[in-house]
């Protein structure tokens, strides 16, 4: 019984982000340049894209945020850009691991993405998240780790800085089989538990000045809206 209830729970949160990615594609028109973001919310937007493609004849240009997202892309016949030709972006749309309510506020980076995904992210006139209700929280670090993407030659001297900063524990991610786990941009992630954090601000100063680190996952003034499936229906948030 507790197995079937769990399958329930999960069957219940894939139904909340598949509708909240439907209603996410409205914002994309013909002609624009779009962020297509990373995991499995993002996944589901993909899809519906892909089938305004193929019902609409939509005319759009796409930029991924892993090689993941551009495979399922091109699959469904959306046709991929680059910065060279479409240095700046219509929309870019995207799920993410926690949201803060009233700053609007990210954690992201559980997909192993968080570098290419806020790239996309700053070079969107409209960066437009996609979460179902369990990810909306008070205070970033309530349920998920800080992922920071470090470059792999003396990661360990930069997880003892990590640590200095505050994190409850500073954790590498690794595969099944013991290995460090690789971003498509060939380096390593940290997941750092901060339990509560008080000043995301100053948090994400000391974690970007640490000589090591390419990026974090700490997303601060850069979503324009974020669309929230629950069980009462969709809601919107503005910052």
């Amino acid at each position: 019984m507790a197995d079937l209830s769990a399958q329930d729970a999960a069957a219940r949160v894939a139904e909340l982000k598949r509708e909240a990615a439907t209603h996410a594609i409205a914002y994309i028109e013909d002609g624009m340049a779009v962020g297509l973001g990373t995991g499995s919310t993002a996944k589901f937007m993909i899809d519906a894209l892909g089938e305004r493609v193929r019902r609409e004849g939509l005319k759009i240009r796409a930029i991924p945020t892993s090689e993941a997202s551009a495979a399922q892309a091109q699959s469904l016949n959306i046709p991929i850009t680059n910065f060279a030709d479409d240095p700046y972006l219509d929309v870019a749309i995207d799920g993410a691991d926690e949201v803060q309510t009233g700053s609007l506020f990210l954690i992201k980076g559980r997909g192993g993405a968080l570098l290419r995904e806020k790239i996309v992210a700053v070079s969107a006139r409209k960066f437009i998240v996609i979460v179902d209700e369990s990810k909306i929280v008070t205070d970033l670090g309530t349920h998920m780790p800080v992922p920071v993407e470090i470059i792999p030659w003396g990661w360990e001297r930069v997880e003892n800085l990590l640590r200095q900063t505050g994190a409850k524990s500073c954790i590498p991610r690794r595969n099944e089989d013991g290995s460090l786990y690789m971003t498509d941009n060939h380096n390593i992630i940290i997941d750092c538990d901060y339990e509560r954090i008080e000043n995301p601000r100053g948090l994400a100063d000391r974690i970007i000045s640490i000589t090591g680190v390419v990026d974090h996952g700490l997303f601060l003034d850069i979503t324009t809206e974020v669309l929230v499936a629950g069980v009462s229906g969709l809601q919107r948030l503005k910052a």
